[in-house]
C-alpha cells in the first residue's frame, strides 16, 4: 500500500532530496517548511509518518511533537537534529518521537529508518487471528493490544504510543526482565547507548498511571542490576489462572 509522508523541513535542498527519494519509493509526499502550517495540517490529516526537522521558523519540531502527541495523533515521528543539539535529541524521544536521525546524514541512513518505522508499524498494525489472544487481564488491569487501549478499575487510562508500547511488551512476557538497553532498541527500534534515562522517565509516567502505591508497585516491577519486568504473579481474572 502506498505511504503517505509529511516532510517538515524549511532548508530546500534537503526537503527536496527527502522527497525524490520518498517517491522512489512510492510513496506520497508533502513539504512543509513552517512548524506553524505543518502543526495545523498534522493535526487535520493522516499520514503514515512524518519527517520533522527541529529547528523551523514559527513553531519548532519539539513543539509540534508535543502539540501532536497530546492531541493523541499516534503517526510516527522521525526527527531531524543537527549535530550540536543533543538536548533535543532527549526531549524529542520522551515527547513521543520515535526515532531521530542527525544532520548531516546519508539519504540512505534515512531511507534505512523510514523503512524501519514503516515495517514496525505494519507488525503492530496486522490484526491477530485470534482476537481473544491480544486482550491481557491481570486482575483490574486489562490491556487490549489490537485496540491499544488500557481499562484499569473500569476507566480507561490514556497512555503515549511509547507508553502502551513498553508495557505490552513487558504484560505480554511477564516474568521476562528487560534491561534498558533491550527496551530501547526494540521499542525505539535502534540501539541508542548512553539514553538509558529515556526508558526511565517513561516508566516513570506509566507508573504513575497505573499504580496505586509508587513505592511499592504492583505491575511493573523493577530487577535491580537489570531493569524492569512485568509481574508474573498476578492472576488473570479472565481465566482464573495465573499469567504466565
Amino acid at each position: 500500500m502506498e505511504k503517505s509522508v509529511l516532510i517538515v523541513e524549511d532548508d530546500k535542498d534537503i526537503s527536496g532530496l527527502i522527497e525524490i527519494h520518498l517517491k522512489d519509493m512510492g510513496c506520497q509526499t508533502m513539504v512543509i517548511d513552517h512548524g506553524d502550517e505543518a502543526l495545523q495540517v498534522a493535526l487535520k490529516m493522516e499520514f503514515d509518518i512524518i519527517i520533522l526537522d527541529v529547528m523551523l521558523p514559527g513553531k519548532d519540531g519539539l513543539e509540534i511533537c508535543r502539540a501532536l502527541r497530546a492531541a493523541e495523533i499516534r503517526t510516527p515521528i522521525l526527527m531531524l537534529t543537527a549535530r550540536s543539539e543533543e538536548i533535543d535529541k532527549v526531549l524529542g524521544l520522551e515527547m513521543g518521537a520515535d526515532d531521530y536521525l542527525t544532520k548531516p546524514f546519508s539519504v540512505r541512513e534515512l531511507i534505512a529508518r523510514v523503512k524501519a518505522i514503516m515495517r514496525r508499524v505494519d507488525i503492530l498494525s496486522t490484526p491477530a487471528k485470534d482476537p481473544d489472544s491480544e486482550t491481557l487481564y491481570f486482575e483490574e488491569l486489562v490491556i487490549d493490544k489490537n485496540k491499544r487501549k488500557v481499562i484499569l478499575d473500569n476507566e480507561r487510562v490514556d497512555l503515549t504510543p511509547k507508553e502502551f508500547d513498553l508495557l505490552a511488551l513487558m504484560a505480554s512476557n511477564p516474568g521476562t526482565s528487560y534491561s534498558r538497553e533491550r527496551l530501547l532498541s526494540i521499542i525505539w527500534g535502534y540501539e541508542f547507548a548512553g539514553y538509558e534515562h529515556t526508558v526511565n522517565s517513561h516508566i516513570n509516567r506509566l507508573r504513575v498511571k497505573i499504580e496505586k502505591d509508587l513505592s511499592k508497585p504492583k505491575y511493573i516491577l523493577t530487577t535491580w542490576g537489570i531493569g524492569y519486568r512485568f509481574n508474573d504473579e498476578l492472576i488473570n481474572e479472565e481465566h482464573g489462572q495465573l499469567k504466565q
